[in-house]
């Protein structure tokens, strides 16, 4: 059910307002570290169309098995036709009108702990991670919580990363939101968008990393090559010059440990350039009815992507869903890089 509630509740222990029990369509839409809204349509005869106003707050799922989600009415169009379109963003996005004084983190834990500590108001979000990361940050004006998440130069994804899950006013920063569970996206089975043969063509397959000096003289790795995660017919390889990453001479441990970071943190062997894979969501067919569990895809779950016309078996995460809050099923799903 959609419901409706006051534009200053935060127990939601109740039906608020009521619910908007004729809603033309519903939709929430969350992408990865990114835009989280929802958009509905509602007849201006429906019940409780009075009381939709600008600031109150619609509560709805936002994907099958989640919890449903408060979202903050901040746009609504004129009657058209008999119906209007509502739009609402997540609750967490109230964080972009809460202040934070200059603090300075050591450390992923330190940096979530300081935006609940310095905030310049009373505010009931709770914040928390489970990111481990040691590394400086510094906050040296007053600034929007929310615009500290991520998005800018200094902000705490840029800092430590991590992917973030926004659950009523509870705001969790993960290493990891997402697993691995199985589902295969492959030509004949279940992927609908072939463009993508032309992006998967720039999948670097490896590195052949390097420190040079002047006064030292060039360092590479016996084997030369460190390849990506993955399988693939044919090899492409980015020399990768590491020089900065050492102030002296490396030693080759140190510098194949650099260059497997490097192609972790840039998605080495998996579809780039704002890869954007369209795939039918089996969970929803009627012949893998009975394997639901086994073709489920959430946001930030990593699936294994199949070419087999390319011969390249890699991994891509999920990256946006749109969710069908009346049907209860996802209109869309989609995998690759997310925008920066």
């Amino acid at each position: 059910m959609i419901l409706l509630y006051e534009s200053n509740e935060i127990e939601f222990e109740n039906n608020g307002l009521g619910g908007l029990s004729d809603a033309i369509s519903c939709t929430v839409t969350e992408e990865r570290n990114g835009v989280f809204e929802l958009e509905l349509q509602y007849p201006i005869t429906g019940i409780h169309y009075g009381d939709i106003v600008k600031r109150r707050i619609v509560m709805a799922k936002p994907n099958p098995t989640g919890d449903p989600q408060p979202f903050r009415i901040y746009r609504m169009t004129k009657p058209i036709n008999g119906q209007i379109t509502v739009y609402a963003e997540h609750i967490s996005y109230d964080l972009s009108g809460v202040p934070v004084s200059p603090f300075t983190a050591h450390s992923a834990v330190e940096a979530m702990a300081n935006l609940k500590n310095n905030a310049a108001i009373t505010t009931p979000f709770v914040f928390w991670t489970d990111k481990s990361t040691i590394a400086d940050m510094t906050v040296s004006v007053p600034s929007s919580t929310r615009a500290l998440f991520g998005g800018q130069t200094g902000s705490i994804l840029d800092v430590y990363g991590g992917e973030y899950e926004f659950d009523r006013f509870d705001v969790k920063l993960y290493s990891q939101r997402g697993q691995n569970r199985g589902v295969s996206i492959r030509y004949g089975k279940n992927l609908t968008d072939l463009t993508q043969e032309e992006n998967i063509q720039n999948v670097y397959t490896g590195v052949y990393p390097y420190w040079y000096s002047d006064d030292d003289g060039l360092v590479t790795l016996s084997e030369k090559i460190v390849n990506a995660n993955g399988t693939y017919d044919y090899d492409r390889v980015m020399p990768l010059d590491l020089s900065d990453e050492f102030e002296d001479m490396p030693e080759e441990d140190a510098l194949r440990a650099a260059a497997q970071s490097y192609m972790v943190r840039n998605n080495f062997g998996i579809p780039s350039i704002s890869l954007s894979v369209s795939f039918v969501q089996l969970e929803q067919t009627e012949e893998y009815k009975g394997k639901a569990l086994l073709e489920r895809v959430s946001l930030c779950d990593t699936v294994n992507v199949e070419f087999p016309a390319l011969g390249v078996s890699a991994t891509a995460k999920c990256v946006k869903t749109v969710y069908n809050v009346l049907l209860n099923r996802y209109d869309s799903v989609e995998l690759g890089d997310a925008r920066t």
